[in-house]
């Protein structure tokens, strides 16, 4: 499904954006004159916890202005209770959705913040539903901008996002990344089902999350070694371990958990909670290993100690964003690290062979020790 989003995205918007463009005539952006705000975030959870600071950055610097979220279902809650946000409003990635939403809202925004680093329909809409629209300045989709802004991929990606709010001359930086709010329901239930399964308030917990986003399974390290690691960080800390994941990832964690010696000591909650309910729960628990993948950047958003792997991606673009935070990098061994590169839409499967020695080759050169080291340094 993924793939045939972005398949049509590609050829079908790359037409619409040019077609687009011969009819566009940007005028410079009166600041004096925004009232009204678009923020379009349209993608994975991870990225939309990135964009946050741009989205305080904007309050800031337009205090009197209505600012509206145009997102998905599946990162709409990244925006729960956000209070610099007017209304988060709902598209599907389906035609029908996008023109009922582009016809609802017709130049209805005095300005519309793309966020978006690669899709067209993320432009198209902001073309539409605003008098000017700011976006990254590679693409066709960057025809219809106002305003372009380079995509520096030698940065930080939450520097980079904040770029495009900087357009206005702001000046505005972030050390951290702001808290991800959840209800007091959600606190009662994980509190239950932590109560439940053994886990007190006084123990040492550790989050895993040993899954990624099914665009770029070729993050993810060996189960095995997760379920080595699980079992030292256990018996030199006397630790509990509670897995996060997706219901899709259940069995594969309880694939990890069936690998360890001490699986008494481990939960599993993959599947069994919402995501404002893992927001509560990262902040019960004390550190945080998993892959570059949305668990990663919630945990630091929640200010725990995070340690995050990487291999086709590298840390200094989507690291885990805070003060002490560690991503894990030892890629040097391969050719084609970083393959992933959200700006130009590549996040391909490893580019070595499936049944070759060399696939995940360098996820592969992260060792057990590697990761310990680490852990003993936060602890």
């Amino acid at each position: 499904m993924v793939f045939l989003v972005k398949l049509i995205d590609k050829h079908v918007g790359n037409f619409v954006c040019n077609f687009l463009a011969v009819f566009h005539k940007p005028k410079p952006i009166d600041k004096s004159r925004i009232n009204r705000i678009l923020v379009v975030q349209l993608w994975g959870i991870g990225e939309t916890i990135l964009t946050l600071p741009s989205v305080d950055a904007l309050r800031k610097n337009f205090p009197n202005a209505e600012i509206d979220v145009l997102a998905t279902s599946r990162n709409r809650d990244v925006f729960f209770n956000n209070n610099g946000i007017g209304n988060v409003k709902l598209a599907t990635m389906n035609p029908f959705s996008i023109i009922g939403f582009i016809f609802r809202n017709l130049k209805r925004y005095d300005l519309a913040v793309d966020m978006e680093e690669y899709l067209n329909v993320s432009a198209i809409i902001s073309f539409f539903a605003a008098r000017s629209a700011v976006g990254f300045s590679h693409g066709a989709r960057a025809k219809l901008y106002t305003e372009k802004v380079k995509y520096n991929d030698k940065q930080h990606a939450v520097q980079t996002f904040l770029d495009l709010a900087r357009v206005f001359n702001l000046s505005y930086n972030a050390d951290k990344l702001p808290e991800l709010n959840f209800s007091k329901n959600d606190k009662r239930i994980v509190d239950n089902f932590l109560t439940k399964n053994g886990i007190k308030a006084k123990d040492y917990a550790v989050c895993v999350a040993p899954g990624a986003a099914e665009s770029g399974r070729a993050r993810m390290w060996p189960f095995e070694r997760y379920a080595e690691l699980c079992d030292e960080i256990i018996a030199r800390k006397n630790a509990k371990i509670i897995f996060s994941g997706n219901f899709d990832e259940a069995r594969m964690i309880g694939s990890v958990m069936e690998k360890m010696e001490f699986k008494d000591k481990a939960i599993s909650c993959a599947g069994k909670i919402t995501l404002t309910q893992l927001f509560y729960l990262m902040k019960r628990c004390n550190l945080f290993i998993g892959n570059d993948a949305g668990p990663m950047h919630i945990a630091a958003a929640q200010g725990i100690k995070t340690i995050g792997l990487f291999g086709p991606n590298i840390p200094i673009r989507f690291g885990p964003y805070g003060k002490g935070n560690v991503g894990l990098y030892k890629g040097n061994n391969c050719e084609f690290s970083p393959c992933i590169n959200v700006h130009k839409g590549q996040v391909p499967d490893c580019l070595y062979p499936r049944n070759s020695n060399d696939y995940q080759k360098c996820m592969k050169n992260i060792s057990v020790d590697d990761v310990l080291k680490e852990v003993e340094k936060m602890v």
